[in-house]
């Protein structure tokens, strides 16, 4: 079975978080949090599929570095507890807030 459907559309969003505007990834692929709080919405069972019901805010809890994948932001879902793991988007037009993902590696995060 496949774990990336490309059934969505790759649009922007604005931010339920903190409100920002939020563009899709300039290589196609799909944004799934938000660059400038780090803050997603558990909307996929595989990426872009948009098929989770659940809908709850994935807070950004913790990150850490794949040699494979590069920065991983770890988010829980604060209405189901879901852990999810989601790439990192630094090299995009608009890129994630590095800063907050440094110091989501410090202790007392998880």
């Amino acid at each position: 079975m496949r774990r990336f459907t490309a059934q969505g559309t790759n649009t922007g969003f604005r931010c339920a978080h903190c409100g920002e505007p939020v563009p899709p990834l300039q290589n196609g692929s799909y944004r799934n949090h938000c660059p400038h709080c780090l803050y997603s919405r558990h909307v996929d069972v595989f990426p872009g599929d948009r098929a989770n019901p659940c809908g709850g805010p994935l807070e950004p809890v913790g990150a850490e570095h794949s040699g494979k994948k590069g920065w991983v932001i770890v988010h829980r879902c604060t209405l189901c507890g879901e852990l999810r793991r989601n790439k990192a988007a630094l090299d995009d037009a608009v890129p994630d807030d590095f800063e907050r993902l440094v110091a989501l590696t410090q202790p007392g995060q998880l």
